[in-house]
């Protein structure tokens, strides 16, 4: 009796698990979701402003730290003084490609949220301050290119790699 009834249950329990597997169609075609680029490098090197006021010269300078993180540093020169520095870091926080600037003068690092991401560019922003509140960066053949801006202001900046 005991041997009847654990064979009626496994013959229950098998009739229950049965997989309901369809075979797809052969006219279905697979989803492919387009990724966006985790890799910066195209920031990579020292760089220096073509636009800049006549007198001044800017550069910025970008390193890898890791997968995750690039670190740059910007500054201005006038008659050999440096009158403007900024650090400067583009880090994967969570899901989302954030920049990071901070300068001699502020307390903290003053972070830029990325909303948008492809293989030659970013764009970040930050609506809490007054100026910027986005900052964009991109590639164009052998220039690369920023732009901080505000509802009323937008700054160009293009710069050519340097040696």
């Amino acid at each position: 009796m005991k041997k009847l009834l654990i064979v009626c249950l496994g013959l229950l329990i098998c009739s229950c698990n049965q997989d309901k597997k369809e075979t797809p169609k052969v006219t279905e075609t697979p989803t492919v979701i387009a990724e966006k680029s985790e890799n910066f490098d195209w920031l990579l090197g020292a760089w220096k402003r073509l636009n800049e006021e006549e007198g001044k010269d800017t550069f910025e300078h970008w390193n890898k730290i890791s997968a995750t993180e690039y670190v740059g540093i910007g500054f201005t020169m006038q008659h050999g003084d440096t009158i403007k520095q900024e650090h400067i870091q583009l880090i994967k926080q969570q899901e989302s490609w954030n920049l990071k600037v901070k300068t001699p003068d502020e307390q903290d690092w003053i972070t830029f949220k990325g909303i948008n991401h492809t293989s030659n560019n970013f764009t970040c922003e930050n609506t809490e301050i007054e100026f910027p509140n986005q900052i964009k960066y991109w590639i164009d053949g052998e220039k690369l290119h920023a732009m901080v801006s505000s509802v009323a202001i937008t700054i160009p900046f293009e710069f050519e790699k340097t040696k």
